[in-house]
């Protein structure tokens, strides 16, 4: 029963034909018994003729709605100059104005429906009943025209529950689209986050661990003891890397920040300290101060403000020199954390900086101006008037939008 309602759907045109025929069997018999009856003189081919024509409306209504309109119109006003009174395919006028109204041209649906209010009125009056006083030809005239009126005010809900279901599925499918663009926005957003973190923890970490190591090459023998230490710098840096390169995978892996076990917490800015104390061990003096009261800031802020100091000492290590000195100055105001990184050293490449670097150099600062970008932040980043880099970063509380 399935398949066979399912081929029905597949094949309206079959069910519309099949209904065609029966029509046009009742209608042959309507024929006949009216050319039957005294006092009517209507032609029997010109019945049998308008029945065939006016179940063909039937049969192709919905394959073509227009045309087949047009063709009951014509149908309907020969019917009116050749006197051929209505008959049971007559029907297939209601039938064509329901289905102009729900699948048609606008125009078509208007124009069904000024036939519809009109062609009962003409039929009373090409054939009135004569029995039947003039209020009561009206009332008949009225009673035959609500069918139409009918049929034209439910096609024409169809038609707008039909646009109502399209205009949903419209929006659910675009709903999907932007769904889908939000997670590859999203995924390509992550994606450059741990891609930010890791060069900051490597290029960080790596610099320092060369430049214990190339210490400890030099004093080996010497000073066995200072090449220990720079030993246990380079164990304890490698860890401190490794550490962090495992939060961010476990990251990837979990969607989420795991403060146990292997993984360890976001950097903050109280690790600062921690950050300034490993650069003067590897070999590079830095100055460092804090302004203003400390207080809690937003996680998104303290891990940024500990990565622009990080980098911009990474950056001062790369380009500063062999006695470059870096200064690092944290202010908290009201409204914002400031952070002022700069060194004495000969400074970076002008490429490096100029439009946030060139030729795949320069992604230090490009990491930067994204991640102040993304609290809603500012950088400025250039050469010193004095020699040496400067860094200024104005990173507000409040969250960006």
């Amino acid at each position: 029963m399935q398949r066979l309602y399912d081929f029905l759907r597949r094949h309206p045109t079959w069910v519309d034909s099949f209904w065609a025929v029966v029509l046009f069997g009742l209608s042959g018999v309507s024929v006949v018994s009216q050319s039957r009856v005294p006092g009517h003189h209507m032609p029997m081919g010109g019945g049998w003729a308008v029945s065939a024509v006016l179940c063909v409306v039937v049969a192709l209504r919905r394959r073509y709605p227009e045309p087949m309109l047009l063709l009951a119109l014509v149908t309907g006003l020969a019917q009116l100059v050749l006197d051929i009174e209505t008959t049971a395919a007559d029907f297939a006028m209601l039938v064509i104005t329901y289905t102009v109204a729900a699948v048609g041209a606008r125009w078509a649906s208007r124009l069904a429906l000024f036939v519809s209010l009109t062609a009962a009125a003409l039929a009373q009056i090409r054939w009135p009943d004569h029995e039947s006083s003039a209020l009561g030809q009206l009332a008949i005239g009225v009673f035959q025209t609500v069918p139409f009126a009918l049929a034209w005010v439910l096609g024409d809900s169809m038609r707008t529950r039909r646009a109502y279901f399209a205009q949903l599925e419209e929006r659910a499918a675009r709903l999907e689209k932007e769904r889908e663009a939000q997670a590859k926005v999203a995924v390509a957003a992550e994606r450059a986050r741990i891609a930010r973190e890791l060069h900051d923890v490597v290029a960080h970490n790596v610099s320092v661990m060369v430049v214990q190591a190339d210490g400890a090459a030099y004093v080996l023998d010497a000073a066995p003891d200072q090449a220990k230490k720079a030993l246990e710098t380079i164990s304890s840096t490698g860890r401190q890397a490794l550490a962090e390169m495992r939060r961010l995978l476990g990251v990837l892996r979990t969607g989420e920040h795991q403060e146990s076990g292997e993984y360890v917490p976001q950097p903050d800015v109280e690790q600062i300290d921690d950050l300034i104390e490993q650069c003067r061990s590897s070999g590079l003096p830095v100055d460092f101060k804090v302004e203003g009261t400390p207080r809690p800031l937003p996680s998104g802020v303290e891990l940024t403000a500990y990565r622009i100091v990080q980098e911009a000492l990474t950056n001062t290590r790369k380009h500063g020199g062999p006695n470059a000195g870096a200064s690092v100055r944290l202010v908290y105001f009201d409204d914002g954390l400031g952070l002022l990184v700069e060194d004495d050293g000969k400074g970076a490449p002008h490429e490096l900086y100029e439009e946030g670097g060139a030729d795949g150099q320069g992604h230090g600062l490009i990491g930067m101006r994204e991640r102040v970008g993304m609290v809603g932040g500012t950088l400025d980043a250039g050469p010193r008037p004095g020699g040496g880099f400067r860094i200024s970063v104005l990173l507000p509380l409040k969250p960006a939008h």
